[in-house]
């Protein structure tokens, strides 16, 4: 039975108890079409359902049923597993303080009228697992081992025991754990999928790939029958890494591309949830996007790795402006080129077979041997031969004749296709005119990746040998002494520009480039490109840096001719202290000196300043500029918009919610520009810096743009200010 079959006799069995009252039945029903719809990451209905079971409880918890000698028995037994059902969807979208509080929720009533212990215990240990920290991990799981009083869902207690075992290199350990998990009950038949995904990842450590590849084939057909998205998209991600190992580079692309493309379907389905929730899903599930494109740039495929990054900037955007869209080249997530797309159905083909063949053989082998007709052993005998047959075929996939022919057909489109993409001759019209080249840097294990699009050449990768944790020491060095007025930021500065700018020094001069168009990834979001330093000079006395979040979501060209309208404002006076409390948060900012200079300097005379900047003054012809140029101090908070907020000069923060709501159909250009603005007190803030995006309440689009690199009490404002020429925006 598929999932979808089980939602709907769930949906039936609902129908009729509500008809009759019966509210044993409803919590029964409303809890398997949460279960059921958590399986297929229908998250939003799952939560949904889990809630309405939950209600039902607590209003009929001093109720007789029938069924049960003591309905306070029944009721508290079932809020338990409810919770921890909760608890396992909150799990899955990486959620995991919410999902602790449903979990010691649970933990708390088993331990006092139940002995269910062992089924809280273990999915807190897939928390703790989750988190790397192993330790903890293996002290839940062994204590629900050892406390379980029924086998309903011991198997995710061997499944986690094998995790364990396998992140910590006791990989004959791990192989025993999970196939003691490969028999889950009943309610979970998705369960053995992944005990056989675990299973294989042991067996590859092991050098088994054979034995493997078949662990994975099963999890595959068995996910694929069930329709349950997430761990088809992880076993698809398994078989991708072991065909790279094999050496089958082309084959794992088309595997890691198929798997991409599910988690971009589960991504739209989480467009209800909260921002901060679909973040946190985006960022648990994004080493798939980063080993799909490490691996195509290792293929010099720049374009197509361009466009996985792409998918991620998308949600990373989304934190910051709620109501992101994505544009006609990211919302059909990843593309297949034409001989991709012939190998992927050819593999679907034999999946769909051995899927149908396994079916009738285990209905055939659910008669006993004993009774047998002779008929029925004949056909057990043809459909084993065939599934053998089916399983030497995917053995031997990457190496048939049929498939090799389509992988040399590949290379030489995958070849073409980073030549001639109409995205690519799109790009180079736009970079001509601008006299700019994007670069996309890219953060994978070991190494650095620097993608750049030139004009009048074809994209270009260079990569650097680094750490992740060398490359997270030198930005942290970097913004310490950025924020420290007595440091020389120039040697960290070096360091980075070393990384990040030396290997590309000669493409960007032979390019006559003057403007780079910069699309950070990870933490390097975290630094000013503009001011890295190459032992002589910054960054920025070369080039003009521009930062978008994804090149698809940036038109690079687009302008208004009109000559720019522009209103100004500064929060100066350095006496005027505003302790503002946003959302339960207390800050406290004084003025800066050198943002009244920067303002006088701007070619305006609509001013404000000081107290005179306020949101009854300026609010209301907002929409009568073109350009908005706020010298102020700011905060954004990723993914919590009502602790996002502008310091106006008289103490009003409007926060991101309340701009969300402002019609700003005449803007094309807000500045932040202040000493703060891009650090924000508040841990893990980032720089919203010249992100360019459509406002969520117009239809006309906005550049926001922050300055707050240079923590330096607004000294280095004056020099910005004689730079800043809106005439030619």
């Amino acid at each position: 039975m598929t999932w979808q079959e089980v939602i709907d006799v769930s949906e039936l069995n609902l129908f009729a108890a509500r008809e009759i009252d019966d509210v044993y039945h409803q919590i029964i029903s409303l809890h398997g079409l949460g279960w059921a719809h958590r399986n297929i990451a229908s998250y939003s209905e799952a939560i949904e359902f889990y809630n309405q079971a939950l209600s039902l409880i607590e209003e009929n918890i001093e109720t007789d049923i029938e069924q049960f000698n003591s309905s306070r028995s029944f009721f508290s037994s079932r809020k338990s597993f409810l919770l921890v059902d909760m608890g396992v969807v909150y799990t899955d979208l990486a959620q995991y303080e919410e999902a602790l509080l449903f979990l010691e929720q649970s933990l708390a009533l088993v331990e006092e009228e139940g002995d269910w212990r062992g089924f809280p215990l273990a999915r807190i240990g897939e928390i703790y697992l989750r988190r790397e920290n192993l330790t903890r991990a293996l002290e839940y799981f062994e204590s629900a081992r050892d406390d379980y009083q029924v086998d309903f869902d011991r198997y995710a207690v061997y499944v986690g025991l094998g995790a364990v075992y396998f992140k910590t290199g006791r990989y004959r350990e791990a192989v025993q754990a999970f196939e003691r998990g490969v028999n889950p009950p009943m309610g979970d038949p998705g369960g053995k999928g992944f005990a056989l995904n675990g299973l294989g990842r042991s067996q590859v450590e092991l050098g088994n790939y054979a034995q493997a590849f078949e662990s994975y084939r099963q999890a595959l057909r068995l996910f694929k029958d069930l329709n349950e998205p997430w761990g088809e998209s992880q076993t698809l991600g398994n078989m991708a890494a072991l065909t790279e190992r094999q050496s089958e580079t082309e084959l794992a692309i088309i595997l890691y591309k198929e798997s991409v493309n599910i988690l971009e379907a589960i991504r739209d389905n989480l467009a209800d949830l909260p921002v901060n929730v679909q973040r946190s899903y985006a960022e648990s599930v994004s080493d798939r996007y980063r080993d799909l494109a490490g691996l195509l740039l290792r293929e010099n495929r720049i374009i197509e790795a361009q466009r996985i990054l792409d998918l991620l900037k998308v949600q990373e955007l989304d934190d910051y402006i709620r109501g992101v869209e994505r544009t006609s080249e990211t919302v059909t997530g990843v593309d297949f080129l034409r001989p991709e797309e012939a190998i992927l159905a050819r593999y679907h083909e034999l999946q769909t077979s051995a899927v149908e063949i396994g079916q009738e053989l285990e209905e055939l082998k659910d008669t006993a041997q004993e009774q047998r007709t002779d008929e029925q052993v004949q056909r057990i005998a043809q459909l084993t031969d065939l599934l053998d047959e089916i399983n030497g075929d995917f053995r031997n996939f990457a190496r048939s004749s049929e498939i090799r022919s389509l992988i040399d057909q590949l290379s030489f489109e995958a070849q073409e296709a980073s030549l001639s993409l109409n995205q690519l001759d799109r790009l180079r019209d736009e970079l001509q005119q601008l006299n700019a080249a994007i670069f996309y840097p890219l953060i994978l294990e070991g190494r650095l990746e620097l993608v750049i699009t030139v004009p009048d050449s074809p994209p270009l990768r260079r990569t650097v040998d680094v750490s992740r944790e060398e490359l997270n020491a030198a930005i942290l060095e970097f913004r310490t002494a950025l924020t420290d007025p007595g440091s020389d930021a120039a040697a960290p500065a070096q360091k980075l520009y070393d990384w990040l700018v030396r290997p590309l020094e000669a493409d960007l001069a032979a390019a006559g480039v003057k403007t780079i168009i910069y699309s950070p990834d990870g933490q390097l979001r975290y630094i000013p490109l503009a001011a890295l330093h190459d032992g002589d000079n910054w960054l920025i006395q070369q080039y003009r840096v521009n930062n978008i979040t994804a090149e698809s979501l940036t038109d690079l060209t687009e302008s208004n001719t009109t000559q720019p309208k522009i209103l100004a404002a500064a929060y100066a006076d350095e006496s005027l202290v505003h302790t503002p409390e946003v959302n339960g948060t207390t800050y406290t900012f004084r003025g800066l000196p050198g943002a009244g200079l920067e303002v006088d300097l701007l070619p305006t005379e609509t001013k404000y300043f000081d107290t005179a900047f306020s949101l009854a003054a300026v609010r209301p012809i907002l929409d009568e500029y073109s350009i908005l140029h706020f010298a102020t101090h700011a905060a954004f908070v990723p993914g919590v918009p009502e602790d996002s907020f502008i310091l106006f000069g008289n103490g009003d923060t409007p926060t991101l919610r309340d701009v969300e709501d402002w019609s700003l159909n005449g803007v094309d250009l807000v500045v932040l520009s202040a000493c703060e603005t891009g650090v924000g007190g508040r841990r893990d803030v980032v720089a919203l810096e010249s992100q360019r995006q459509r406002h969520p309440s117009t239809d006309d689009g906005v550049l926001y743009g922050a300055d707050g690199s240079w923590h330096d009490q607004g000294r280095s404002i004056t020099d910005r200010a004689n730079r800043i020429d809106y005439r030619n925006i």
